[in-house]
């Protein structure tokens, strides 16, 4: 089954998704079948890979490892940069940074990439990427050279997020941003899903299960957390934002 039907199928179901985010710059060869071993037993739903920054020479052969090792959890590869694309995923997230209007992440990275995806026959989920304000300038904020949308302005949000599906976008991805400070407001996420009807993502500064369940509550169909699970010793807390998220 492809990955989008399985995102839509939950939706439809009124299941939210748990994606844990791996950033290959961070994550151990050795710790991976473990780390792994751990998302699948705690249920969770998706795995997303991906940085702002990767420097990792062996990183196509550590996409491949945790493919290998995440069983049936479907790999997603979330790409900062072309050098991030990877045949070795279940799946890309083809981003198109429609929050900022720096023309290379609207449209010129996508023009150079999609020969590349087109010829590795990965399936392909074309996602609105917005920037929200998260209290300070976060990698993703500094790397595409574009402004978030300030997070009390839930008007500018749900225009963007409407354009997103109007244009036909498969899903949109709401994104404070790697360590930032705080995370997208609940307020927010609530007045986009009562607008639009696309799966919505949300990352970025979720720091307990219990905001992660609030999300949830307020619309988000997929939440998404990376940080808390980049050292060893975290294993209860998988299984603990697993709850939340799952209900």
């Amino acid at each position: 089954m492809k990955v989008y039907t399985q995102i839509i199928q939950a939706k439809a179901d009124g299941k939210a998704l748990f994606s844990i985010l791996i950033d290959p710059d961070k994550i151990s060869v050795s710790f991976i079948q473990t780390f792994l071993d751990v998302c699948k037993n705690a249920s969770v739903d998706l795995i997303f890979i991906g940085g702002s920054l990767i420097f990792d020479p062996d990183y196509h052969e550590k996409v491949k490892k945790i493919k290998q090792q995440a069983g049936s959890i479907p790999v997603l590869i979330f790409p900062g940069a072309l050098n991030q694309i990877s045949a070795n995923a279940d799946a890309i997230l083809f981003l198109s940074l429609i929050s900022g209007r720096n023309p290379d992440f609207l449209i010129g990275n996508q023009v150079m990439a999609a020969p590349i995806i087109k010829k590795m026959a990965i399936e392909t989920i074309s996602t609105a990427y917005m920037l929200i304000e998260s209290g300070k300038v976060t990698s993703a904020e500094f790397m595409s050279g574009s402004r978030p949308i300030p997070r009390e302005k839930s008007d500018i949000a749900v225009a963007h997020a409407l354009a997103a599906e109007l244009l036909g976008f498969k899903l949109v991805y709401l994104e404070a941003g790697s360590g930032a400070e705080l995370s997208v407001p609940i307020t927010l996420i609530d007045e986009i899903s009562k607008n639009i009807s696309i799966p919505i993502i949300v990352g970025g500064g979720i720091k307990s299960p219990g905001e992660a369940s609030e999300k949830v509550q307020a619309g988000a169909d997929i939440l998404v957390v990376g940080n808390h699970f980049e050292t060893k010793g975290n294993d209860s807390l998988i299984y603990e934002f697993a709850d939340a998220i799952h209900g």
